[in-house]
């Protein structure tokens, strides 16, 4: 069972979207924030800077990549002394007209479900910064998206969100194999990982504590303190949050009935699954699907 997959399938909704930026020197934009979605840059040709709201510049190299996993605005621009000048940057933007030293940079964005958003990104921080120099398989993503933005052909509007899919499963494979603490420790870790994986696998099996804790091969109270220490919380929350998701999915994506909703996420009574799927989202099944359409 490959969680993180699973995870951003249920996070991710709507099309991907990504352009690309050619600068001139002087520049820099002023990006406002927007929730609910995962930001990136990638440094196709020059150099630039990008400024975070609430942590240090990052200087980009070409073939740098960045993530801005909780949407908050940020300042790019071709140095930190041009930043004090930024102008917001508008839907269309245009080249500030500067005549020095060009940049390009491929852009874009996740949307993402709040209702869906896994506790995985709390983790993230407000800038994952990655380069693709020792990592072979996210430079090739980068290169072929690029090429498809640059040189569009037959099929291009189906490899785009495809190749921006991958551009987002590798980012993310690279921050977990660097990372050494909570989620991304989780997801390799031995036990908690075969109890992610089982709960992900079968949500609608009425796991318990023990049961999880005997599958992970620990006794109950370790595999309790293990997960709640590298997840942030205890593994029965998650599942209910895995099983919520899942349904909502469902809803979303289906025409099942709600009781054969409510058993595939672990629920033998229709009454009991409207009721903790209301006190999760705020807003019974029934009518979740209906505003979904």
């Amino acid at each position: 069972m490959d969680v993180l997959s699973e995870v951003l399938s249920v996070m991710r909704t709507g099309r991907p979207r990504s352009f690309v930026e050619t600068w001139h020197a002087p520049w820099a934009l002023r990006f406002p924030a927007v929730p609910g979605a995962v930001g990136f840059r990638v440094v196709v040709r020059g150099t630039c800077v990008v400024l975070p709201h609430r942590s240090a510049p990052v200087r980009l190299e070409p073939g740098d990549v960045v993530l801005l996993p909780h949407g908050e605005g940020h300042v790019l621009a071709d140095s930190a002394a041009s930043a004090t000048n930024a102008r917001p940057c508008a839907p269309t933007a245009v080249d500030p007209g500067g005549t020095g030293a060009v940049t390009v940079t491929l852009c874009g964005a996740y949307e993402l479900s709040p209702a869906g958003m896994h506790p995985l990104l709390r983790d993230l921080p407000e800038i994952v910064h990655l380069t693709t120099h020792d990592r072979s398989e996210l430079k090739a993503a980068v290169e072929l998206l690029t090429g498809e933005l640059t040189r569009p052909g037959l099929g291009t509007d189906g490899v785009i969100p495809a190749l921006l899919d991958t551009l987002l499963h590798y980012a993310l494979r690279a921050w977990v194999e660097t990372t050494e603490t909570g989620w991304a420790t989780a997801f390799t870790d031995p036990a908690v990982a075969a109890a992610l994986a089982a709960m992900h696998r079968e949500p609608a099996h009425p796991w318990t504590v023990a049961s999880l804790a005997a599958l992970a091969g620990m006794s109950r109270a370790p595999f309790a303190k293990r997960f709640t220490d590298l997840t942030g919380g205890p593994p029965l929350r998650y599942l209910t949050w895995w099983r919520m998701t899942t349904a909502a999915r469902l809803l979303r994506t289906t025409d099942a009935p709600l009781s054969t909703v409510a058993g595939k996420v672990g629920y033998h009574s229709e009454f009991a699954f409207a009721t903790a799927f209301k006190r999760h989202y705020g807003t019974p099944p029934g009518k979740y699907r209906r505003s979904d359409r």
